[in-house]
């Protein structure tokens, strides 16, 4: 009787485990848009990836729902395609889809109706999939309405906001682009024009953007010095990053001039930091010696952390003493900022790799005390000083 008991909890579990793990249907694209076009629905379909966390949880959360299921099935056509296979390349390609896991709804000619990326709980999700039946709030009724009045901010932020839902940030441009054309220089001057310029312009060289950097201080009136900076920020790292991640030293250093002519410090600094990453990312140690050699004293002499980096960069990379006595110089600057372990540490080896053994040994003792005040494992510095007594 035990026996037939466990065996029933084992297949309820079993069962229940099932019912709670979504499994998608992987019928054919062309299949689903014949299928909306008989019974006249539009069709939701998800694109995932089975290395997606964010995909497998809302697969687990949501999509294994009964309630949410039943209501995709009775509003469209689903199709559950993975990224990594013909017709999910071919939808994500065709779709310009970068972030999972996303989600689109078309009409049975393929137009866009609706688009969400990201994961969600099973209300926002629920919400938005009603959002996507209103015709209203689709994205071809929104965008018709916006261009039959270009000037007007209402109906530009209604077609804005749904297009960031799930569109990427460079598609915005082209709307944004068109409202902007609408406003004279002085009226970009305003707390909605700096709302449309902060979410959609990401052309450096666009007339707008060249606008803020010579009006700094009136769009800080309207906004605030803080929100400018952090445009001004993010628009060069727009600009430079994408080339950093990709190795792509030729295109870098074209943008890297853009970047550069903007003339101020808070760039610089970021173009010095993405100089430095794009140096060690591709063992270019010469150039990461002359432009920290050239700016770091300028850009980032009030970071502490930063210079430390630096100076275990030159430790690790750099063989020549009079770069290695400046970056010495650096990390000791660090600790008139933050004294601290790693910085008595990194001092006592980089004095160790130019054999001052005198200033080593000081450094490495200083590292000692703190470590014995914080009670912290002293492993790296007792074989610095092991080493340094046998010398």
């Amino acid at each position: 009787m035990r026996f037939l008991y466990t065996f029933l909890l084992f297949i309820s579990l079993q069962i229940i485990s099932a019912q709670n793990h979504f499994v998608p249907d992987d019928i054919p694209y062309k299949t689903a848009l014949e299928t909306a076009k008989t019974e006249g629905k539009p069709l939701f379909i998800m694109l995932y990836a089975d290395w997606c966390p964010h995909c497998n949880q809302m697969k687990k959360d949501v999509f294994s729902d009964t309630e949410v299921m039943d209501f995709l099935k009775k509003n469209y056509v689903c199709v559950w395609k993975n990224i990594e296979k013909e017709e999910g390349i071919a939808l994500k390609n065709k779709f310009n889809t970068k972030a999972l896991p996303a989600f689109l709804f078309l009409d049975a000619n393929e137009t866009l109706l609706y688009a969400l990326k990201g994961e969600m709980k099973k209300p926002e999700f629920m919400t938005e999939a009603n959002y996507a039946l209103n015709s209203k709030m689709q994205l071809p009724y929104l965008e018709k309405e916006f261009l039959a009045d270009k000037s007007n901010s209402t109906k530009f932020f209604a077609y804005l906001n749904t297009m960031r839902k799930g569109q990427e940030r460079t598609e915005l441009a082209i709307p944004t682009h068109i409202y902007l054309e609408t406003q004279s220089d002085d009226q970009l001057v305003s707390e909605t024009n700096w709302r449309v310029i902060a979410n959609g312009v990401t052309d450096i060289n666009s007339r707008e953007f060249q606008y803020v950097l010579k009006h700094q201080k009136e769009f800080a009136a309207v906004a605030s010095k803080n929100r400018v900076d952090r445009k001004i920020e993010n628009i060069v790292t727009e600009l430079l990053r994408p080339y950093v991640d990709n190795l792509d030293t030729v295109n870098y250093y074209k943008k890297r001039e853009i970047a550069k002519s903007i003339r101020l410090q808070k760039t610089d600094s970021l173009v010095f930091k993405f100089d430095l990453t794009l140096a060690e990312r591709t063992e270019k140690w010469q150039f990461y010696k002359k432009v920290t050699l050239e700016d770091t004293q300028k850009l980032v002499w009030n970071d502490a952390s930063f210079l430390k980096d630096i100076g275990q960069t030159y430790l690790k990379h750099i063989t020549d003493e009079e770069s290695l006595k400046k970056s010495i110089s650096w990390v000791k600057h660090s600790l008139e900022l933050n004294d601290s372990y790693d910085g008595n540490l990194l001092l006592a080896r980089l004095y160790n790799k130019i054999k001052d053994k005198k200033l080593a040994l000081k450094y490495a003792k200083d590292a000692k005390v703190i470590s014995n005040e914080m009670n912290w494992n002293s492993k790296d510095v007792d074989t610095l000083l092991a080493e340094l007594n046998t010398k």
